[in-house]
């Protein structure tokens, strides 16, 4: 009898602490279609910046989510699906980083803006900057740092022109000046991505000091002076 009582207890007891544990475990909650888009996205992101594109694979990336491999297939058809989405992402927001920057001033001060914009999406943004400075490995239209230079360029073109033509000069170099610009620019930002020496404003205040004192000396038909003329 009483070893029946003591088993009873010691059941109901058991029953009672299993019942506490499961109050205490919490619910996983199922994440929406969106949300584990917005999840590879930044986890791909991540794993993209520190190993490359060929460094990386499915497998990590599913197993850093807790998803199976065909989840990452079903959202972006593999890892190059994945990866042209997130450089279009980062383009994008560099893009409208340096866009957004562009507002009234004197040119002196616009290229101030657009150094700021580099500087400051190379801060915010590392991890989508070393992607970005990467020759892309996946076949379009955006996604090298070539490309990038160039869209960039296409912004400051405009500016360079009215400056171009208020000087007397060919606007139809204008393009070619924004290119060296901006290249300058933007390989300057990749040192300094490493560097982070000196500070970001001091950067921005030396490189300005180049561009605009060179373009302040800019002959109107410049001339080689060495051997070679062609």
């Amino acid at each position: 009898m009483m070893e029946g009582v003591a088993t009873d207890s010691s059941t109901s007891s058991s029953n009672s602490t299993s019942g506490k544990d499961s109050k205490r475990r919490p619910r996983r909650t199922r994440m929406t279609g969106a949300e584990r888009r917005s999840q590879l996205l930044d986890i791909g992101r991540t794993l993209f910046a520190a190993k490359g594109f060929e460094g990386t694979s499915v497998e990590e990336i599913a197993a850093k989510a807790g998803v199976s491999k065909p989840v990452v297939y079903e959202h972006f058809g593999g890892k190059e699906g994945l990866y042209a989405v997130v450089v279009d992402r980062e383009m994008r927001q560099l893009l409208d980083m340096v866009t957004g920057a562009l507002t009234a001033g004197h040119p002196r001060e616009l290229l101030e803006q657009a150094a700021f914009a580099l500087l400051d999406y190379i801060e915010s943004y590392t991890d989508g900057f070393r992607i970005l400075v990467r020759d892309s490995p996946v076949a379009q239209s955006t996604g090298t740092f070539a490309s990038l230079i160039s869209d960039i360029a296409t912004q400051v073109e405009d500016i360079l022109g009215q400056e171009f033509k208020t000087r007397g000069f060919d606007q139809k170099l204008a393009p070619l000046y924004a290119q060296a610009l901006v290249g300058m620019v933007a390989l300057t930002g990749q040192w300094w991505l490493d560097a982070r020496k000196p500070k970001k404003a001091e950067v921005a205040a030396h490189l300005v000091n180049l561009a605009w004192h060179g373009l302040d000396g800019l002959e109107p038909k410049p001339r080689l002076i060495g051997h070679r003329k062609s």
